[in-house]
């Protein structure tokens, strides 16, 4: 275990083998941290925290702007990801620090594996993120929402309280409390199903529009 300088850890804490806190990490009580979880810089997180393996918090967000030769130069990484109370982060999930102002992980929040936050995104209370789920910079989640299994969100997009975006689903926009999208680009689920099962059927109604064109030609 390796701790920063300035580090303060809430009281009934448990840090296992491998884990690192870097300089000015602050915690509340109870923080479970498995071992290899890393909390970098000036990150602070909440009560009843809980860490999964390989974690890591406040890792430096993709940024990047190229100057005059061509040539992408980093941005620096400078605000902290906060993680508030009985938020879960489980194994090999990443959440970026901000370029500027921070990124933000609301009370409850539950996060799988292998989860990418961006930097100088938010989620709301009580959302499930859930396997291979991927936000952008800057993207805003809000609470009780839903990312199921590698669903993704644009960057710089707003999705509303109690969203539920479907498996493998990609968005793009802002999207209004309480929808429930699917699909690549997503829209709303309902209109996707109607849109798969036609899909399903294309073979026939090709070979039915085939069929009827030769016979006028007949």
């Amino acid at each position: 275990m390796v701790v920063g300088a300035r580090v303060v850890v809430g009281d009934h804490s448990i840090l296992l083998a491998h884990v690192v806190l870097y300089e000015g990490v602050r915690t509340g009580s109870h923080l479970f941290a498995h071992a290899h979880s890393v909390v970098r810089e000036h990150c602070i997180l909440g009560s009843h925290v809980t860490l999964g393996n390989g974690t890591i918090i406040g890792c430096d967000g993709f940024g990047f702007a190229k100057d005059e030769q061509g040539l992408w130069c980093k941005i620096p990484q400078t605000g902290p990801a906060i993680l508030e109370d009985y938020v879960e982060v489980q194994a090999l999930s990443a959440i970026d620090r901000a370029s500027v102002g921070e990124t933000r992980i609301g009370p409850g929040v539950k996060i799988d594996n292998l989860v990418q936050v961006g930097h100088g995104s938010s989620v709301g209370a009580g959302t499930l993120l859930c396997a291979q789920a991927g936000l952008a910079g800057s993207t805003h989640i809000g609470r009780n929402a839903i990312l199921a299994g590698q669903s993704g969100v644009a960057g710089h997009c707003t999705v509303g309280d109690g969203v539920i975006i479907t498996a493998q689903s990609g968005t793009h926009g802002d999207i209004p409390a309480g929808s429930v999208m699917s699909g690549s680009p997503a829209f709303p689920n309902r209109q996707w199903l109607r849109s798969t099962a036609t899909f399903q059927r294309l073979p026939d109604l090709l070979r039915k529009l085939q069929k009827s064109d030769k016979l006028h030609q007949d």
